[in-house]
């Protein structure tokens, strides 16, 4: 993207913006519907102002009007909903968020959903048919060639979080026993490719899939050499089985721009494209964010307050109850803080630098489980490695710590309470901190959510049982 077109991009998404917060007028008046509106033919005002929104959306990519349709709160994203026209909806709801998607569509009837949809390609039309009801996607069904009928099918029986979320059906195919010079006439006739096209698949006449010939072999190689002779034999392939998150690992170990899927006896079905793969790898950092931070994946920045509530209430609950634990172990050395006073001071200390570490372990541990890293052959290598790594760490800073305590309170028992204290939590930290994303992952939980939470819990609670049991067996005796 260009300064100049970027520069372009944000003066649009401005105005349209600010001109639709700005008139609360022209949002009520729009909410109405745009075609025979009595109040929008009879105010030159907002005429004048409806006309100016629909000139600066009307050369919006499909993506830029999903974006700001993301950015306007409820009553103004429905009131700018109302002047895209039917045919560019499709594509914009392929591009929108999910909880953008369903605010949009809510509002509209089943004839203009399918009104929307019908023009898409058929990846397109496959990704929302998700979001349709049952009696709609029947009526999508029926739409359609029975070649594309069955392609639809296929993906939508298949997991949401396989290969056919991200498989396109764009894409050509040729015969191995023909001549490059003759695929170059036919790539000339054609006269445009599918976009991230840097291959051809080769098949034979029962569409199974022989290898796969790269535009540059079609390119370098000597026009009168025949397809089978350049392709690639083994190619890279994905069955529908496959899971997304493996697709994108091995797009980016094999540098790959574009790979067939396939069905039972190699049949080639579809492919997946390197666009499609950025889209899913965007999509699932997103949701991890969410996730770790405890908001739902469905939570809209301007979404209203009682479902803003609602949808992070568990996360709040699950947040109480440990610090209600937490609250608990303090609860019984009171005696002990009662006598030591200092002590409350340096409480924090040590369940903070534990949460610190413990996070610290959980995200490389997450990471290599993500990598496919951890297995049981280097299970306890890991394990060891995290604890001696916390205990020199532990003996470090704890020492350092210990000698502090020991300058302010001139206290030598207190000062090597502290430190052994910090490196038992330290060691915890570690401890958990592998054990965690090990057991959620055993449970077939997505061990990126709720691993942070859960070190916290056991790093506050654990830290202040040490600190504080520490000091009622060696201060107060």
């Amino acid at each position: 993207m260009s300064a100049l077109h970027a520069q372009t991009l944000q003066q649009k998404r401005h105005l349209i913006i600010s001109t639709l917060l700005n008139e609360p007028s022209l949002i009520s008046a729009l909410l109405k519907g745009v075609s025979d509106n009595p109040r929008l033919a009879a105010d030159a005002h907002l005429s004048a102002k409806c006309q100016l929104l629909e000139a600066a959306c009307r050369d919006l990519h499909a993506a830029d009007m999903a974006d700001i349709l993301e950015s306007l709160p409820e009553d103004a994203r429905q009131a700018l909903w109302q002047l895209v026209p039917v045919e560019r909806r499709g594509q914009i709801l392929v591009e929108a968020a999910d909880n953008i998607r369903e605010s949009l569509t809510d509002g509209m009837s089943d004839k203009a959903l399918l009104r929307a949809i019908e023009p898409l390609d058929l990846d397109d039309q496959a990704w929302l048919a998700r979001f349709l009801s049952r009696d709609l996607t029947g009526r999508l069904l029926t739409t359609l060639k029975p070649r594309q009928r069955a392609d639809l099918l296929n993906i939508i029986r298949n997991d949401v979080d396989g290969v056919a979320r991200v498989m396109d059906f764009n894409f050509i195919t040729v015969r191995g026993d023909i001549r490059l010079g003759v695929v170059q006439r036919f790539l000339r006739r054609k006269g445009k490719i599918p976009a991230g096209t840097d291959k051809l698949f080769v098949t034979d006449d029962k569409n199974t899939l022989l290898g796969e010939l790269m535009l540059t072999d079609i390119l370098l190689h000597n026009p009168e050499q025949q397809v089978s002779e350049v392709m690639n034999r083994d190619p890279v392939t994905f069955q529908l089985e496959d899971k997304g998150e493996d697709a994108a690992s091995a797009f980016e170990r094999y540098n790959l721009i574009s790979a067939a899927v396939t069905g039972a006896g190699q049949q080639l079905i579809g492919r997946i494209a390197i666009e499609d793969i950025i889209d899913l790898v965007n999509q699932k950092n997103e949701n991890n964010i969410r996730n770790m931070g405890g908001v739902s994946q469905e939570e809209d920045v301007f979404a209203p307050v009682t479902k803003a509530v609602r949808n992070r209430c568990a996360w709040l609950a699950l947040n109480l109850c440990t610090a209600f634990v937490a609250s608990r172990v303090i609860g019984l050395f009171e005696n002990t803080i009662a006598h030591l006073v200092a002590l409350a001071t340096l409480m924090p200390i040590v369940a903070g630098i534990g949460g610190n570490t413990g996070n610290q372990t959980i995200t490389m541990i997450v990471r290599a489980l993500a990598l496919r890293q951890v297995e049981p052959g280097n299970f306890s290598f890991l394990f060891l490695r995290e604890l001696g790594v916390a205990l020199i760490n532990g003996i470090l800073w704890g020492g350092m710590m210990g000698g502090i305590t020991w300058l302010m309170y001139h206290d030598l028992a207190m000062g090597g309470v502290m430190m052994l204290a910090m490196i038992l939590n330290l060691l915890l930290a570690a401890f958990m901190g592998v054990m965690i994303p090990l057991i959620m992952t055993k449970l077939k939980r997505d061990p990126a959510v709720g691993s942070s939470v859960l070190i916290t819990a056991m790093t506050d609670t654990g830290g202040f049982f040490i600190f504080l049991g520490l000091a009622t067996l060696f201060l107060l005796h």
